[in-house]
């Protein structure tokens, strides 16, 4: 008997590709990577170890942290709570503008890491006090399996969240939202070509797993980070935010943020007449919840009502601090029911 690593655990979302030469396929990811005995995959943290899939990373942990749901971006999501957020180590795409490059493009690093058991990342969260957990800062999915252990040992004291770049298998979401993951704030990198040029994926695979999110009544927010010259020309723009509204709908909430250079990517910042054309096409498109992000105009973070048009939540440095709402989530002027998932957290300061 092989004796393993305490953080290697055998993973069971994979199939036999040749069984006489021990060849695997992944099927965590929609890169669906055929390992053979000793490789791993695009990610750096599944590998075929005698013909079997192991998550070689589980547990370590790369960040561990406090952090308010809003700078996820979440808004409609448990507002002004706060998510114990921790990462692990790569990734399966290699965005070249990455901000998060020095823990997404390196293979995991024992000596480098925080080792929590899912049990101990749950203890921590309760006795910090805070609403729920976030896998942030590297794409959740490298570490599948610690997210469903940690799922079913939470799922019922506390809110499970994930920012990630939504390219899961549909069995592999499945047994997310079954674990109780119902927050996802889901990266668009752009239209087709985007994709394409720069990560050799396919962007419906996104828009589909958003969908079935919100089937299985899970919450959704898109996060649109707009690249100069990788997907800001006017087409690319107008296929996000027509994609956005044929999968989504219009009640869905589209987070356009600013691009600034990182990583590999040394192109100008986005330009500010870029940034608020697509926030207009969005919101002229019918996108009702519509925020800009990574920009000193705060304003452009607060929810207003769809309806009437009235200033309903005041967001200022990722907090809530004015919120007008009704208690069942109308807008007291006009009515209209707002798009909230989970309750409102008032800020222990002002109890």
């Amino acid at each position: 008997m092989v004796e393993y690593e305490k953080w290697f655990r055998e993973g069971s979302e994979y199939s036999i590709y040749d069984a006489e030469k021990k060849l695997i396929r992944c099927e965590i990811c929609e890169r669906r990577c055929v390992l053979a005995p000793g490789f791993k995959g695009i990610c750096g943290n599944h590998m075929n170890i005698d013909g079997k899939l192991y998550n070689i990373a589980y547990g370590l942990l790369s960040a561990l942290e406090v952090r308010p749901i809003e700078i996820k971006p979440l808004f409609h999501y448990y507002p002004n709570s706060l998510a114990l957020t921790f990462s692990g180590w790569g990734c399966n795409f290699r965005c070249p503008w990455c901000q998060n490059y020095h823990l997404s493009w390196r293979k995991p690093e024992p000596r480098l890491s925080i080792h929590l058991e899912p049990s101990d990342l749950v203890r921590e969260a309760l006795r910090l006090g805070v609403h729920g957990l976030c896998a942030s800062f590297n794409e959740p999915t490298i570490h599948y399996e610690y997210l469903l252990d940690v799922g079913w040992m939470a799922k019922d004291k506390l809110y499970l969240t994930m920012v990630t770049n939504g390219y899961m298998t549909v069995k592999a979401l499945k047994k997310l939202l079954e674990a109780g993951y119902t927050g996802y704030s889901i990266d668009i990198k752009g239209c087709p070509e985007t994709y394409r040029r720069f990560l050799g994926a396919d962007p419906y695979i996104v828009f589909r797993n958003a969908r079935m999110i919100i089937d299985h009544g899970g919450h959704v927010e898109m996060i649109y980070l707009v690249v100069t010259k990788a997907n800001d020309w006017d087409e690319c723009i107008d296929w996000v935010i027509d994609k956005h509204l044929e999968y989504l709908g219009e009640d869905a909430p589209l987070h356009i943020n600013r691009y600034y250079p990182a990583n590999k990517y040394y192109e100008s910042s986005t330009s500010y007449e870029k940034l608020f054309k697509a926030y207009r096409e969005a919101v002229k498109a019918g996108i009702k919840y519509v925020y800009l992000g990574n920009i000193l105009e705060q304003e452009y973070q607060d929810t207003k009502c769809p309806r009437c048009g009235r200033r309903l939540i005041v967001r200022r440095s990722y907090r809530v601090v004015e919120w007008r709402l009704t208690r069942d989530n109308r807008c007291p002027y006009c009515g209209y029911r707002i798009n909230i998932y989970g309750e409102y957290v008032e800020d222990r300061d002002k109890t």
